[in-house]
C-alpha cells in the first residue's frame, strides 16, 4: 500500500501520556472534556480504534509455517465435500420417488429421476432440502461475521475466536461417525450444517489475520524502514508491499491445495480395501479431519501475540460489532472503490458458491454418492488447482504485477443452463463432471488468493477484521439468497438445471461491476489515508478530528487504550 509517510508505523505516542496513560480505556480522554463536548461526541456514534500496536513482533519461521499448514489442512475436502455428499446420500435413501408414491425408492432402475423427503405438511425435493440447508448455513454465517466480525480487532478475541470455531468443526467432523442409516438423515443435515458453518468462520478469521502477518515479515519491516529512511520512492515501496501480500497469499493457498491433495490420497488408502465396508465414507470423513488437526493444531502454538486495543467501556463483544459495521458503511463515500468491491463480491459469490453447490447435487446423482468417484475428480481439481497458483504467481513475479484486477469465469452456469435444453451437454455426462474440475482448479484457486489480497489492498490497514468480517459477509454469508431462490426454482419445476440461467445472471453482472467498477491503486490510497485520519486524531489526544481526517464522517476517537496498548 501506498503510505505517505507510512502509516502502518504509527508515529510516537505524544509526551503527555504516561505508560500508565497508555493502558487506560479511551473513554477516559472524553471524561476529560467539557460536558458538550462529550454530548456533541455521544450522538456520533463508536469509535474507529486501529489494531495496529506501535511494535508488533517479527514474523517467525515456526509461525509463518504453522500459518501456512494450518489452511493445508483447513482444504475443505470434509466439511465442504464429503459432508454434504454424505447428507445427501442418506437424504436419498430416506426419500421416495413422488410419481410411484411414499415407500418407492428413488435409485431403483425405473424411478422417475426426482426424489422428495417429507417436509412440514408436504414433501421437498432432495435437492432443495441440501439448498435450505446451504441457505440457512450462510444466514447464520452472516450473523456471526456481523455480530462478532469486527469485536476481533479487540485484544486477543480474535485469536480465541479462531480456535473455537475451528474446533467446533472438528467435533461436528468426528460427529459424523454416527451417520450410519437413512433414517439418521436429520442429524446428517444438522451436523453438516454446523460443520460447514463453522468451516466458512475458520476461513474468515484466516483470512483476517494475513494483512497483520505480511506487514510484519522481516522483509515488510525492512520496506518501512527503507521508505521512511527516504531511500526508496513511495512507488517501489507500494510496488514491493503488495507483492510481499501476494507471497504470502499465494503460499497459503498452494498449502491449501497441497492439503487438498494429500487428504484425498490418504483416502483412497481407505476407499480401495474397504470398498465393501458399509462404514467406509464416515472413516473418510474421521481421517480427513484428523488430518487437519494434526497440521493445523500448530498455528495455536506458535503464533505470537499481537493483541489489538481493549474493549472500549460500555461496549460488548455481541454489540460492538454491529455498531462498527454501520459506522463502516457510513464511509462508503470515502472508501468507494471498496465498498464497490464488497457489493460486487457479494453477487460474485452468491453467484459462484451456489453454482458449485448445484453442480455438486449434480455430480452426487451422477456418481451415486461415490466417495471414491468424487475423491479422483477431487485429486484432479486439487493438482490443477496447486499448478495454477504457482504458475499465477511465478508470472506475476517475474513481471511485477501487483494486485489490480479480478474476474470470475461464468462458464460454469452457462454450461449447466445448457443442460435445460439437451442431454448432449450440460452436466449430463461424466466427461463434463472431469472438464468442470479441471478448469475449477485451473481459475479458483488463483481467484481465491487473489480475491483475497484485493480486499487485503483495499482494507485500511489497523482495521483488517471489521473490513474482512464485511468481505467474509460478502463471500460467504452471500449466498443465503442464491440457494434459497433456486431450491424454489427446483421445487416449482423439478429439474436441476433451471436454477443455472440466474446463476449465470448473477456471476455476469458482477463481473461487470468489478471490471468497470473497480480502481485498486485509487481504492488503496483511499483506504491508507483513511487509516491516517483516524490515527493521527488518535495522536492527537481524542481530540474530534476534521472531517477530512475521519474520511468525510465525524466520529469519536481515543488515543489511550488504542494503538499504543
Amino acid at each position: 500500500m501506498s503510505r505517505l509517510p507510512a502509516p502502518e508505523n504509527p508515529v510516537a505516542v505524544p509526551e503527555v501520556l504516561s505508560e500508565s496513560d497508555s493502558k487506560s480505556s479511551s473513554i477516559e480522554v472524553e471524561q476529560n472534556r467539557p460536558a458538550n463536548a462529550k454530548r456533541r461526541n455521544r450522538s456520533k456514534g463508536i469509535s474507529f480504534v486501529s489494531s495496529i500496536s506501535k511494535n508488533e513482533p517479527v514474523v517467525t519461521r515456526k509461525e509463518l509455517w504453522s500459518y501456512y499448514m494450518y489452511y493445508n489442512g483447513d482444504n475443505g475436502v470434509g466439511p465442504n465435500g464429503y459432508s454434504m455428499t454424505l447428507f445427501q446420500s442418506l437424504a436419498t435413501a430416506a426419500g421416495f420417488d413422488p410419481v410411484r408414491g411414499p415407500g418407492s425408492s428413488c435409485s431403483d432402475a425405473d424411478a422417475s429421476g426426482q426424489c422428495v423427503l417429507p417436509w412440514g405438511n408436504g414433501t421437498k425435493a432432495v435437492s432443495s432440502v441440501v439448498l435450505v440447508a446451504n441457505g440457512v448455513c450462510f444466514a447464520i454465517m452472516t450473523l456471526i461475521f456481523t455480530t462478532i466480525g469486527s469485536a476481533a480487532d479487540y485484544g486477543t478475541f480474535g485469536r480465541w475466536l479462531l480456535l473455537v470455531i475451528t474446533c467446533i468443526c472438528w467435533a461436528a467432523q468426528f460427529a459424523s461417525m454416527s451417520l450410519t442409516s437413512p433414517d439418521r438423515w436429520g442429524v446428517a443435515m444438522a451436523l453438516y450444517m454446523i460443520g460447514f458453518i463453522s468451516y466458512g468462520a475458520t476461513l474468515v478469521f484466516y483470512a483476517a489475520v494475513f494483512p497483520r502477518l505480511a506487514r510484519n515479515t522481516a522483509h515488510a519491516k525492512k520496506l518501512r524502514e527503507q521508505y521512511e529512511a527516504g531511500e526508496i520512492e513511495s512507488e517501489i515501496y507500494e510496488r514491493e508491499e503488495s507483492l510481499e501480500k501476494n507471497r504470502i497469499s499465494n503460499i497459503s493457498t498452494t498449502h491449501s491445495n497441497i492439503g487438498y491433495i494429500v487428504t484425498l490420497c490418504l483416502n483412497l488408502s481407505l476407499l480401495l480395501p474397504l470398498a465393501n465396508n458399509p462404514k467406509v465414507d464416515n472413516y473418510v470423513i474421521v481421517l480427513t479431519n484428523a488430518y487437519w488437526v494434526l497440521v493445523g493444531i500448530w498455528w495455536f502454538i506458535f503464533q505470537q501475540p499481537r493483541a489489538g486495543p481493549p474493549m472500549p467501556k460500555g461496549e460488548h463483544y455481541l454489540t460492538i460489532g454491529w455498531k462498527q459495521i454501520w459506522e463502516a458503511l457510513k464511509q462508503y463515500k470515502k472508501l468507494p472503490y471498496t465498498f464497490v468491491y464488497l457489493f460486487s463480491f457479494f453477487l460474485l459469490a452468491d453467484g459462484l458458491n451456489t453454482t458449485g453447490t448445484l453442480v455438486s447435487i449434480c455430480q452426487n446423482d451422477k456418481f451415486q454418492f461415490s466417495f471414491l468417484q468424487n475423491t479422483y475428480l477431487g485429486l484432479a481439481q486439487a493438482i490443477t488447482s496447486t499448478m495454477a497458483t504457482l504458475g499465477f504467481w511465478y508470472i506475476q513475479k517475474y513481471w511485477k504485477i501487483i494486485c489490480g484486477d479480478q474476474r470470475r469465469d461464468d462458464s460454469h452456469s452457462a454450461m449447466g443452463m445448457i443442460g435445460i435444453w439437451t442431454n448432449a451437454i450440460g452436466f449430463h455426462n461424466v466427461w463434463e463432471f472431469w472438464f468442470y474440475n479441471v478448469v475449477f482448479g485451473l481459475f479458483q484457486a488463483p481467484y481465491y488468493a487473489f480475491s483475497q489480497t484485493m480486499m487485503a489492498e483495499l482494507t485500511p490497514p489497523g482495521f483488517d477484521n471489521m473490513f474482512f468480517g464485511l468481505f467474509g459477509l460478502s463471500n460467504r454469508a452471500s449466498s443465503m439468497i442464491g440457494p434459497n431462490v433456486i431450491q424454489a426454482i427446483i421445487d416449482n419445476t423439478g429439474n436441476n438445471w433451471m436454477g443455472f440461467p440466474f446463476l449465470f445472471a448473477l456471476c455476469t453482472s458482477a463481473s461487470v461491476v468489478i471490471w468497470f467498477g473497480v480502481d485498486v491503486t485509487r481504492g488503496r490510497k483511499d483506504a491508507v489515508a483513511w487509516a491516517e485520519g483516524i490515527r493521527k486524531a488518535q495522536e492527537a489526544g481524542g481530540v474530534e478530528s476534521s472531517e477530512d481526517d475521519l474520511g468525510g464522517h465525524d466520529a469519536k476517537v481515543g488515543v489511550k487504550g488504542g494503538i499504543y496498548s
